[in-house]
């Protein structure tokens, strides 16, 4: 009697284990969180520099606007430099400064006394000056470019 053989394939064992793909779960989550910090970080540090970036900005088109009207340029750099500080510091702290006191607050953000006894002293006499003729624009306009450097 001869036995009939069964058509049987032969073991094929499984495809060998790849250790980094597909990734469990909790590494995914772990790759979230990862690209959820980098977002916060990038949004952060864009946030801190953007009153800067409108500061500066804002500077050259005054300079441009008013290069003409020394008296006016002095309000608007005033307006301009105390808008930039409200927007980094409480403001109670800031919109109350007056007078030398401001300067003050400006030669400390500065690291230099250029405000109290330098050129920028026109902030605080300029417009209500007769005649603007020796306030030094440029010196001024280049202080307000070092404070939104800093």
């Amino acid at each position: 009697m001869q036995t009939e053989q069964l058509p049987l394939r032969d073991i094929h064992l499984p495809d060998a284990i790849n250790l980094f793909w597909p990734l469990a779960p909790g590494w995914w989550l772990l790759l979230a969180f990862l690209l959820f910090l980098i977002f916060i970080s990038i949004w952060l540090f864009k946030r801190h520099k953007a009153p800067k970036r409108i500061a500066r900005r804002h500077l050259k088109k005054l300079e441009i606007a008013y290069s003409e009207k020394p008296k006016k340029l002095v309000q608007e750099i005033s307006m301009l430099l105390r808008r930039f500080y409200i927007t980094k510091y409480p403001r109670q702290e800031v919109a109350s400064l007056t007078g030398d006191s401001w300067l003050e607050f400006l030669d400390n953000q500065l690291g230099k006394q250029s405000f109290t006894t330098g050129k920028g002293r026109c902030l605080i006499d300029g417009p209500y000056r007769p005649s603007c003729a020796d306030i030094d624009i440029q010196a001024l306009l280049q202080l307000c470019r070092e404070l939104f450097k800093k």
